[in-house]
């Protein structure tokens, strides 16, 4: 690593969301490679006196490294902007845009990114009928990390109709996404600034990769590359450099793909973006970046040199 020029760095972390745990985990991590590469670094578990502690700290810059709501859809950004505190990854703007993933189709859909079809459908008529011909998938607008996805199958014990005693998001959240379920593979891609990492497979042992498969070791297979075809793999950056580019995306982010096998590249889907993607052991930026022969402080430093550079951008 060439040498880095020390900055005092708040590292924000933790806060309110589902994905709390996994933000302290990220945060930890990058605290401690932001040592290790020579910075000052002040730890922040976010609370509601966040804005308080930063102006205290009086950090050169700002590592964020919360995951969910609000530190990844625009809240914590605009804060940031209103003190006039450098930070990394994306802006407020690509932020509100990124985590709702009905926003993002329309961002992205019309510069011909393929992205499952589907609608934002009121919980309660669940109960009444499906909103799409079964199998489809339910899940949050504005959550990451596969908090709160339902698959609703012909064998599923939900109900047909949806019971409304049944067990599922309908119960936590009054709007769910319903997508057409895409059978077929998990596919990741991360960008850091213009470039793209690679392709990994996720393998779940069981059922799909949802937030406990992610998130405890040995549940899920990562077969990093991708053992897929050239043009898929070609395919998946591409689509992900484009999203991270037309989101404005700042730093690192991570496209995730649904792709069925049986179609080629037609069957290839981008889910989502993540622009606050987990900086965790398990995580997949860091695991792409490894295999790029970039080792998790020289990652953590290329996400600094960025925000130190673009600040005011995205």
């Amino acid at each position: 690593m060439t040498s880095v020029t020390p900055l005092h760095i708040a590292v924000l972390m933790g806060g309110w969301s589902a994905e709390r745990e996994v933000s302290l985990m990220s945060g930890a991590g990058v605290a401690d490679a932001l040592e290790s590469v020579g910075h000052r670094v002040t730890r922040i578990d976010m609370g509601r006196d966040v804005a308080a502690k930063l102006a205290a700290a009086k950090p050169d810059l700002v590592f964020n490294a919360l995951h969910g709501t609000p530190g990844e859809d625009g809240s914590v950004q605009g804060m940031l902007d209103l003190m006039g505190l450098r930070y990394t990854h994306s802006g407020l703007a690509t932020s509100v845009i990124a985590i709702d993933k009905q926003l993002t189709k329309q961002a992205l859909v019309p510069h011909g990114i393929p992205m499952p079809g589907g609608r934002v459908v009121k919980c309660a008529t669940l109960f009444e009928r499906d909103p799409l011909p079964r199998p489809y998938v339910l899940k949050p607008v504005n959550e990451g990390s596969s908090v709160g996805v339902a698959i609703v199958t012909d064998e599923s014990n939900y109900g047909n109709p949806i019971a409304r005693d049944a067990v599922g998001p309908w119960g936590e959240f009054e709007e769910l996404l319903a997508e057409p379920f895409i059978r077929g593979r998990e596919l990741t891609t991360a960008v850091l600034g213009d470039r793209a990492m690679g392709v990994t497979e996720l393998k779940p042992k069981a059922g799909f990769y949802d937030y406990e498969a992610k998130y405890t070791d040995g549940l899920t297979e990562h077969v990093c590359p991708a053992d897929i075809p050239d043009d898929v793999a070609a395919a998946c950056e591409a689509i992900a450099v484009e999203a991270h580019r037309r989101l404005g995306c700042r730093g690192a982010s991570r496209s995730d793909f649904r792709w069925d096998d049986t179609q080629g590249i037609a069957g290839l889907f981008l889910l989502e973006v993540n622009t606050q993607p987990g900086m965790t052991p398990l995580s997949l930026v860091p695991e792409q970046a490894r295999h790029r022969g970039m080792s998790y402080p020289q990652l953590v430093q290329a996400i600094v040199e960025e925000a130190m550079q673009d600040v005011g951008k995205g």
